[in-house]
């Protein structure tokens, strides 16, 4: 299904993360090491970043596969940042949205992605997208699981709840609804990361620079990456890693 990368930390140039590693998101879209679901993300792919004093992030996002644009390559090699999440996409299902479906999505300060599937989408969540008043409905970003998924997180960070909270109530919800889904969300402010995992893999890295990267799988064979267990909220700061279990889904 998908890949996905956050990093925060000193500015770099975003390749640096993306496409300078041996098997960086870039190799990952044809040739994902640890994926557990599917075999090649072609369906679009996305990358946002923060720029200095703006806390608003940039994005670049398109419909195809990320190795036949050559604007991202250039894009990559020359923006710098000190936080950037960025994805390659497996589409669970084919439609018509284009890159409005690829991720990251966006509201205000903050960028998500979704690593999974909800399978009997779109019927199996129409209990948990009533709940949500209907400009947001109408207002969704794209007609697909991963849309929906980042509507109801966002409506809880907009409620005031802490990033990792969020994420991980919108979780066991959908849990509940979808016992089969599986549910690896990836949000950043631009000052720290937030991640589940739920179905699928999950790593991280005290980067040698004095970053902090959380990724679907490692970018190299530094014996520093760290593995996730399953059902487990991460919330990282530059300086800290912690890890928490994730509640069973609510009846």
């Amino acid at each position: 299904m998908c890949r996905h990368i956050a990093r925060i930390g000193p500015p770099l140039a975003l390749g640096e993360t993306l496409t300078a590693p041996p098997h960086g998101l870039l190799r990952q879209s044809w040739a994902p090491r640890r994926q557990r679901h599917g075999t090649v993300n072609a369906d679009g792919f996305g990358v946002g970043w923060y720029a200095d004093g703006d806390p608003v992030p940039a994005r670049y996002r398109r419909a195809g596969p990320v190795w036949g644009d050559l604007s991202f390559a250039d894009l990559v090699r020359v923006v710098r940042s000190g936080a950037l999440l960025a994805a390659v996409r497996d589409a669970t299902e084919p439609g018509a949205d284009d890159e409005a479906a690829a991720a990251p999505f966006a509201a205000g300060p903050w960028l998500f992605s979704h690593n999974g599937a909800v399978p009997g989408w779109p019927g199996v969540l129409a209990p948990l997208a009533r709940t949500l008043p209907t400009e947001e409905l109408l207002g969704l970003a794209a007609r697909c699981d991963a849309a929906l998924l980042w509507a109801l997180a966002l409506r809880r960070l907009r409620a005031g709840e802490p990033p990792g909270r969020a994420l991980a109530d919108t979780v066991v919800r959908v849990a509940g609804a979808a016992p089969d889904a599986r549910l690896n969300f990836l949000l950043t402010d631009g000052v720290s990361i937030a991640a589940t995992t739920w179905g699928d893999s999950l790593w991280w890295l005290a980067a040698p620079d004095g970053g902090t990267v959380v990724a679907s799988e490692p970018y190299d064979d530094d014996p520093h990456w760290r593995e996730v267990p399953d059902r487990t909220l991460l919330v990282a700061s530059r300086a800290d890693v912690q890890l928490s279990s994730l509640k069973e889904p609510l009846p």
